[in-house]
């Protein structure tokens, strides 16, 4: 992935290096499907984990005290790893600015929170065992970027442009956020049985997957920043984090009905639909039975 003379983002909050906090888990990242996969292998009740948060990790968790206060700025170090991602996040900042525009609407730039550990969020606390989120409550997407030596040694997906793919799939959900779609999906959940809550999940994540195709087809399209191999690196990243692949890893089987947020090939159909596409009417998840 050509990154290094994109533009940086000024959006880009940088908290690590923060300690002292004993946080609970809140949902929305792939660490948690992890999480409470185990939880079921062992025999305990993985709703005790999942039912904390939605995907987005809209369902607040009591944020639990500072025992110091350590000096942090919310000026991005310089090193490479935050460099990229306030490359990538800036790119998807000028795609879906476009994309707003020509539909008559102002897009409103989501912050970037880097950390280490544990961080506090307006959707509660959480631990970087989740793995990166979107919180709706403060429009910011969160990671710790350990998560990417996970994605390269544990889930067998490396190189940049499947990191790229990561946090454009959060991104993805601040477009669903603004668009009043994740606000819809929650008051329907709220209504429905856990099987239909699940699907309704499934369909949620699918679109900010489809999305974060439409921002690398547009990317592509305008400052030309793909290399070989990088479309499969990201289809590589979708596929790993199935959750069919997760449950196979965590338990050895596979349960359908408890999917959160897609089957490997439903990720890398939806995503292949945006990078296709480029048009964000094409990734309506919502439509039609099938998936």
């Amino acid at each position: 992935m050509d990154w290094e003379k994109g533009r940086r983002s000024t959006n880009v909050e940088d908290q690590r290096g923060r300690g002292g906090v004993s946080a609970p888990i809140i949902g929305g990242g792939i660490g948690t499907i992890i999480l409470a996969l185990v939880v079921t292998f062992l025999g305990g009740d993985p709703s005790v984990i999942l039912n904390q948060g939605n995907p987005s990790g809209d369902r607040p968790v009591p944020a639990a005290p500072q025992s110091r206060s350590p000096r942090t700025t919310d000026a991005p170090r310089t090193d490479k790893m935050s460099d990229f991602v306030s490359v990538v996040l800036a790119d998807t900042e000028d795609t879906w600015s476009d994309i707003f525009r020509q539909s008559g609407g102002n897009y409103v730039k989501p912050k970037l929170v880097l950390y280490s550990d544990v961080v506090r969020s307006a959707c509660g606390s959480a631990q970087s065992a989740m793995g990166p989120f979107y919180c709706p409550r403060d429009q910011k997407v969160y990671i710790d970027l350990s998560f990417y030596r996970d994605l390269k040694n544990k889930y067998q997906a490396p190189g940049d442009f499947a990191q790229a793919y990561v946090i454009a799939h959060e991104v993805g959900h601040h477009v669903q956020n603004l668009l009043g779609i994740s606000d819809k999906v929650q008051s329907l959940q709220s209504r429905s049985s856990k099987a239909e809550a699940n699907k309704l999940s499934v369909r949620l994540e699918l679109q900010a997957d489809c999305f974060a195709g439409v921002w690398g087809n547009r990317a592509q399209r305008s400052r030309k920043i793909l290399e070989q191999g990088d479309i499969e690196e990201a289809l590589t990243a979708a596929s790993a984090i199935g959750d069919d692949n997760l449950q196979k890893r965590a338990r050895g089987y596979v349960v359908p009905e408890s999917f959160t947020h897609g089957s490997a090939a439903q990720r890398v159909q939806w995503f292949k639909k945006g990078i296709q596409t480029g048009n964000p009417e094409q990734c309506n998840t919502f439509a039609g039975t099938n998936l």
